[in-house]
């Protein structure tokens, strides 16, 4: 039997343990010494809040309109939150995820407030939490006692690789990762950020509720579960560090859908370098392609999305965990024998 099914089928039990180091701070090194031009890249982009302000206007004018509709026209929210809101909203979580690493104004404090007000459509508090436990993501990626980014074991075993399982997953998706961060090492999320995120997610949800009524805060339901579950942007989630092949834990995205997601198919580049904003990842592709060409990477969330679903060889446990990186051993139950292999940067490109 070829060692890749036996890998498969061990996937169903467990993360695929590795005690290699994370592969982005070695390529950064290489990368700022072959090419010291892309620390040009690093600046801050102000005009990401703009953006922000405008998609906030726009998913609120929205609302209203399907407001004024009335509940009779559901089905035409449901419609437009595929085709229109899943994309705004998902741009805010871009604009949220830069102002996480700072990369809007040179203030902290100023990021977190573009963050607060890209995050009110969301109509839950998540851009503080998100802060917080997205950074330990960089700093411990695949360490299951760090990284929120990594399911709950109890969560993989109960989707396994049945495709209706992992359907329902995706479609609830924000219900499943809010699970995650309170079994985190030196994790604090309430703070008075925290409490401010809340207390404007309370004000926006009611006043929508009160200008708009219920058929449009339904509109913003629709929107934000398609834009962070069951849609194609919702495939970002799968794209970025999902695989059944082991030689490389982290993936890019390269295609069309990139433009209304303000890149954030670009994870290589975002992981080796974080200080560079969105709208300079593809410079920074385009000046170092020795480092990303022979990258495996996606050309289609739309088919990743139904290659995730269907394909067995796809579950929640298609992860790479880092073992050395937590203080504790993992119980012996749920580890899968020591499955350690050394990243292979050389290969090809293969587009998935």
């Amino acid at each position: 039997m070829p060692l890749r099914w036996v890998i498969w089928a061990l996937m169903e039990a467990a993360f695929y343990q590795s005690e290699s180091d994370q592969p982005h701070p070695g390529r950064a090194r290489a990368i700022i010494k072959a090419h010291p031009e892309v620390r040009q890249l690093m600046v801050r982009n102000p005009w990401t809040a703009l953006i922000a302000v405008s998609i906030v206007a726009m998913q609120t004018a929205i609302a209203f309109e399907m407001g004024q509709l009335g509940f009779g026209y559901w089905w035409l929210s449901l419609v437009i939150a595929f085709c229109v809101g899943a994309f705004a909203n998902h741009a805010n979580y871009v604009i949220i995820h830069d102002a996480t690493h700072n990369l809007i104004f040179r203030n902290p404090g100023w990021n977190k407030m573009v963050a607060l007000i890209a995050d009110l459509p969301n109509l839950t508090p998540g851009a503080m939490g998100f802060r917080v436990y997205h950074l330990k993501h960089h700093s411990h990626q695949g360490a299951y006692d760090w990284d929120a980014d990594l399911a709950n074991h109890w969560e993989a075993r109960l989707v396994g690789n049945k495709w209706y399982r992992k359907a329902i997953w995706l479609m609830l998706f924000p219900f499943f990762q809010v699970t995650r961060p309170p079994r985190l090492k030196a994790i604090k999320m309430w703070d008075r950020w925290f409490s401010l995120n809340l207390g404007c997610a309370i004000a926006y949800d009611v006043a929508i509720i009160y200008f708009c009524g219920w058929a449009g805060f339904l509109y913003l339901v629709f929107a934000f579960l398609f834009s962070i579950g069951l849609h194609p942007v919702g495939a970002r989630w799968i794209q970025e560090h999902y695989t059944y092949d082991f030689d490389q834990e982290t993936f890019s995205y390269y295609g069309p859908i990139n433009r209304l997601a303000l890149n954030m198919g670009y994870h290589n580049e975002h992981h080796d370098l974080p200080s560079v904003p969105w709208n300079n990842l593809p410079k920074l592709r385009a000046m170092a392609p020795e480092f990303y060409g022979n990258l495996k990477y996606h050309s289609s969330w739309s088919r990743l999305l139904l290659q995730f679903i269907f394909d067995k060889r796809y579950s929640l446990y298609s992860r790479v965990e880092r073992v050395k990186e937590n203080d504790e051993p993992r119980p012996a139950s749920q580890m899968a024998s020591d499955r350690t292999r050394t990243l292979d940067l050389s290969a090809r490109p293969i587009r998935f």
